[in-house]
């Protein structure tokens, strides 16, 4: 990575953070729905008593990384309607034909969804610790690492698409037909445990269902487990790839 990518791609991130700190009341918004599943639906765990997959009185060490996880797909998911925005207001196309990298563009966006993310999850996290949290502090660090991949794989989703679709009446119905399949398929609201033999199949191709056994590792402290080298192997893999596409759109779009 060359100083210029790094100096670009620094005055992108800087922009693009100060641009959402002037409307910081969606850094909360986007926190809405894990919020309600932790106050109205985790309680329902507990109250089933022995559940497989969850170990007794282990409710929430099982919830919550699955439940950050979630937060990673839906948190980012709908980033590309700023994108948009930015299209349809000539933003886009005034720094296409600066001497910007055109890497940069998108890669201080997404880093900047990265941060904005990670603030959520240490939020979450800590309003969960009086619901009887017990994490592994160094755990706790790594998989915010993997939660950020996560959502830098899903705000390039949906940044390629809002490249290529440049309307949000396409963009949003596409993103919920990819999110909910995949957060469904993921084992984060209840354990695959209780999943019947071919849904335990199919969640196998999904790769954010890795990401979930590697958190909920990482929460318990388990570093060396198989399930955390997976994780962090698919999505690194994932999100370098799906950055590439979103960056060919975004150059598709210059040319």
């Amino acid at each position: 990575m060359n100083m210029k990518l790094l100096h670009d791609t620094k005055l992108m991130f800087i922009r693009n953070l100060q641009h959402t700190f002037r409307t910081p009341v969606f850094i909360f918004v986007s926190m809405f729905q894990p919020l309600m599943y932790l106050l109205l639906f985790m309680p329902l765990l507990n109250g089933l008593g022995p559940v497989p997959g969850i170990p007794a009185g282990k409710a929430v060490d099982e919830f919550i990384p699955g439940l950050l996880v979630l937060e990673a797909l839906f948190g980012t998911a709908f980033v590309g309607f700023s994108l948009i925005d930015d299209i349809r207001s000539g933003v886009i196309e005034r720094f296409l034909i600066t001497p910007a990298s055109r890497s940069s563009i998108l890669l201080g966006r997404v880093l900047r969804d990265a941060v904005i993310l990670l603030l959520q999850c240490i939020l979450i996290t800590l309003v969960a610790i009086p619901f009887g949290l017990d994490v592994n502090a160094a755990g706790f660090l790594l998989s915010l690492l993997l939660y950020a991949l996560v959502g830098i794989t899903m705000a390039s989703v949906s940044y390629g698409f809002a490249l290529i679709f440049k309307i949000e009446d396409a963009l949003a119905p596409t993103l919920n037909t990819i999110t909910l399949p995949v957060s469904l398929l993921s084992g984060i609201i209840l354990p695959l445990a209780l999943a019947p033999v071919w849904l335990k199949d199919l969640s196998k191709i999904n790769p954010f269902s890795y990401a979930v056994d590697a958190t909920r590792d990482l929460f318990a402290g388990n570093f060396t487990s198989l399930g955390v080298i997976e994780g962090f192997v698919i999505i690194g893999v994932m999100a370098v790839l799906v950055f590439l596409w979103s960056l060919r759109s975004l150059k598709k779009m210059a040319s």
